[in-house]
C-alpha cells in the first residue's frame, strides 16, 4: 500500500471516530444519558418505559411577564425554553401511551411524543393521571373539547377531591357532559392497572389542596419502578418518610421547584411551601449513594438557577449525587 493510499486510510478512520463520539455526547445532551447509568434510551426495545415531557413549574420557562435575569436565557435562545412538568408511560408492545398530567403545554407535548412514539391510532391516548388541581397540572384538558380534539371517552384518572371539582364547575364539567373525557376514581394505595404489564398506584401527600387533593405516582413496570412527586410542601409534613418510598423504587423526580429560600424576593415562600432543594439535599446527604443517586429533580420555577447547565446550582447538585431532570429522557420500565 503506498503512503498516500495509508494516510488516507488513517485521516477517514479518524474522522468516523469522532463523528461517533459527536453522535453520542449528543444523544447525552438530549435525553440525559451520562448523569445516570439508569437512563436509557429504548429506541429498539419492547419494554415499557417513561419519558419526561416537561420539567418546569405550571407557568412554564420562561414565565409570561418576566424579563429578568432568569428568563432573558429562555427568552433569547428557544432551545433553552422548558415545558410544564408532565411524563408519558409508553408501551412498545400494546401500542398504548398515558400521561401523567395534561399541562397548558398539552399541544406541543402531545405533538412532542407523538415523534418518539408514534401512535398508530390519533390522538393515542390510553389515558391521563392528574396529581392536583393547581393550574398547571390540569388545564391542558381544555384541548379535549368540541372546540380543539373533540376527543370520545378518553380515560381521565382523579381522586376523588378531584373528581368533584371537574364534574361540577365548567368548562370541566362540559367535556365530562359530552363525554371529551371519562372520570375514572383513584383510591390511596390502591394499584390502578394499566395493562399485564404496568401499574400506578397515587400516594396522597401534603400540599395547597385548594381545590383537590394531591398526590404522587408510584409507577411499577415489569421489571423497575419510578415515582413521579412533582409537588409537596415539606418532607417533614409527610407522614410517609420519604426515606422509606425511596426504598421501593428504581428513581425518582421529585419537587424540586425552589434551589434555595429568598428565590422570590418580593413574595412570602412559606405560603408557597416546597421543600427547597438545597434542604433535599441535606436531608439525603447521609443516605448510601444508591440511594442518592435515584433522585432527579423536576417542577423547576422559571426563578430557580438549576434551569441553567452552567451554573453553581446545577454543580452543587450533581456534586451531591442527584440528577436534575432533562425534558426528553427516557427510563425503561
Amino acid at each position: 500500500m503506498s503512503l498516500f493510499r495509508l494516510l488516507s486510510s488513517l485521516a477517514f478512520l479518524s474522522f468516523v471516530l469522532l463523528a461517533s463520539c459527536v453522535k453520542q455526547e449528543e444523544t447525552q445532551d438530549r435525553t440525559g444519558v451520562g448523569q445516570s447509568a439508569t437512563l436509557d434510551k429504548s429506541s429498539v426495545s419492547t419494554e415499557p418505559y417513561i419519558v419526561v415531557l416537561g420539567i418546569a413549574q405550571d407557568a412554564g420557562y420562561p414565565q409570561a411577564g418576566c424579563h429578568k435575569k432568569c428568563c432573558e436565557r429562555a427568552h433569547r435562545d428557544p432551545k433553552a425554553k422548558r415545558y410544564v412538568v408532565s411524563m408519558a408511560i409508553v408501551d412498545p408492545k400494546t401500542k398504548q401511551r398515558w400521561f401523567l398530567e395534561c399541562t397548558p403545554d398539552f399541544r406541543e407535548q402531545l405533538h412532542d411524543l407523538d415523534k418518539i412514539a408514534p401512535s398508530e391510532n390519533s390522538p393515542g391516548i390510553s389515558g391521563i393521571f392528574l396529581t392536583h388541581a393547581h393550574i398547571g397540572h390540569y388545564t391542558g384538558l381544555v384541548h379535549l373539547g368540541r372546540e380543539a380534539m373533540g376527543t370520545k371517552n378518553i380515560p381521565v384518572y382523579t381522586m376523588p377531591r378531584m373528581e368533584k371539582f371537574l364534574s361540577t364547575n365548567g368548562p370541566w364539567n362540559q367535556l365530562v357532559k359530552l363525554k371529551n373525557i371519562e372520570l375514572r376514581k383513584m383510591t390511596e394505595g390502591k394499584p390502578v392497572k394499566l395493562n399485564e404489564r404496568i401499574r400506578v398506584t397515587p400516594l396522597l401527600v401534603p400540599h395547597r389542596d385548594e381545590f383537590s387533593e394531591t398526590v404522587a405516582f408510584r409507577i411499577r413496570g415489569p421489571n423497575r419502578t419510578v415515582l413521579f412527586l412533582p409537588d409537596i410542601d415539606k418532607w417533614d409534613r409527610w407522614k410517609t418518610p420519604i426515606e422509606d418510598v425511596l426504598k421501593d423504587v428504581d428513581i425518582a423526580y421529585l419537587d424540586g421547584s425552589f434551589f434555595a429560600n429568598g428565590e422570590l424576593p418580593n413574595r412570602d415562600m412559606s405560603l408557597i411551601p416546597h421543600p427547597f432543594i438545597v434542604e433535599s439535599i441535606a436531608r439525603f446527604r447521609n443516605l448510601p449513594k444508591t440511594e442518592r443517586t435515584k433522585i432527579r429533580f423536576i417542577h423547576f420555577n422559571h426563578t430557580n438557577p438549576v434551569l441553567d447547565p452552567k451554573s453553581d446550582a446545577r454543580k452543587t447538585v450533581e456534586k451531591s449525587g442527584h440528577g436534575v431532570a432533562k425534558q426528553g429522557e427516557k427510563y425503561t420500565l
